[in-house]
């Protein structure tokens, strides 16, 4: 089967991240975001409609946004927790029976999981060997948000990236901060198909506060870049227009693997059957000799002729060509030549004869 088609939209649900440091409205943006977008569900009938929302609650959010979901004439429903297994759960829960799922914050979850790693291993920090265990599992999660049938918008907390530069004037290596991040694992902020950061912002002469929302990543660049002063669901919905609403989901595919390049050693394949064709070669080779021993002019004979039996040739460098499956099915036939069973199996047990005239069990006696 061709592994290219045509190209169709598969981006039917909502990804949407957002991050900030406290106070800046990423709770009340995501809130105000699933309304509209709950709205939308059921004016145009899809099969989310009539469901509720779905807060994944980990810092008490929920409590002060329920009224804003009621008043808008929906249902809110909430779970707290900060188990990573409630949070691979609800996604499953949301696609049976939620309209949109808000995760806030998906920085608690990250926390609980590492800190339930190192209980675990009795640790009081992470190792370097630690990060493939915890990335890997983590995956599970980043591979049911993009995957999943389910629009999620993921809150996270911002932290600081950093970075080591040399001080052009002292000429001593300082630790300077190069950015703002998702404070969860590491890649979890390239996952969203909208990334966004909020930030609280005073006017000092008025003590009047906006809370900007700065689009840091958006996949159709209908608002990639700009920036919305207390936003609203009109400002994210050039996007959500953008998806195949209704539509079948498939971020990426991941039943493909690349399993098969590895053979049971770790080894990658070719490597792997290019040991086990050295390793077949050499008991072939091996049992021949064992079968002639001698440099006589009958035992190299012997050993010409079995050659030519087993590969049709009497060239050794013709057998080293060979491939892996042919020289296998030779030392299975080279077996029973010499030991009398095929390769990897047990020689049969002798039979001993009975020599005793008297052990053998008459009619009578088996009857009996």
């Amino acid at each position: 089967m061709a592994l290219f088609t045509k190209a169709e939209s598969t981006s039917a649900y909502l990804k949407a991240g957002f991050l900030g440091f406290a106070g800046s409205g990423k709770t009340f943006t995501a809130t105000h975001l699933a309304i509209g977008l709950a709205k939308l569900i059921n004016e145009r009938q899809l099969k989310e409609a009539g469901r509720p929302i779905f807060f994944l609650d980990t810092e008490t959010g929920s409590d002060y946004v329920t009224h804003r979901v009621r008043e808008a004439g929906l249902e809110l429903y909430a779970a707290k927790t900060r188990a990573f297994v409630d949070l691979l759960e609800a996604i499953g829960e949301c696609e049976k029976a939620g309209s949109v799922l808000i995760i806030d914050s998906i920085t608690h979850f990250w926390r609980e999981f590492t800190e339930a790693y190192m209980k675990k291993r009795n640790r009081s920090r992470l190792e370097f060997q630690d990060w493939n265990v915890l990335k890997g599992e983590w995956g599970r999660f980043t591979d049911r948000f993009v995957n999943s049938s389910a629009h999620i918008i993921m809150c996270g907390r911002a932290g600081h990236e950093y970075d080591n530069e040399v001080n052009e004037d002292t000429g001593k290596r300082e630790v300077v901060k190069t950015g703002i991040k998702m404070k969860a694992e590491g890649e979890t902020g390239y996952e969203p198909s909208v990334l966004v950061l909020m930030e609280r912002e005073m006017d000092v002469r008025t003590n009047a506060v906006t809370r900007s929302a700065y689009v840091m990543k958006e996949r159709f660049g209908v608002i990639d870049g700009k920036v919305f002063k207390n936003p609203t669901f009109a400002d994210f919905l050039p996007h959500i227009e953008r998806l195949n609403l209704g539509g079948h989901q498939l971020g990426v595919d991941t039943a493909r693997n690349s399993n098969e390049i590895f053979g049971p050693d770790g080894d990658t394949q070719w490597a792997y059957r290019k040991k086990q064709l050295a390793i077949c070669l050499e008991e072939i080779q091996e049992e021949i000799v064992k079968m002639y021993p001698g440099q006589s002019a009958g035992d190299k004979k012997g050993k010409a002729d079995l050659v030519e039996q087993l590969f049709g040739t009497r060239s050794w460098s013709a057998v080293g060509d060979k491939r892996l499956e042919d020289l296998q099915a030779a030392r299975d036939r080279l077996w029973v030549i010499s030991r009398g069973h095929p390769y990897g199996q047990a020689a049969p047990l002798p039979v001993e004869p009975i020599e005793d005239s008297d052990k053998i069990p008459h009619e009578a006696t088996v009857a009996a």
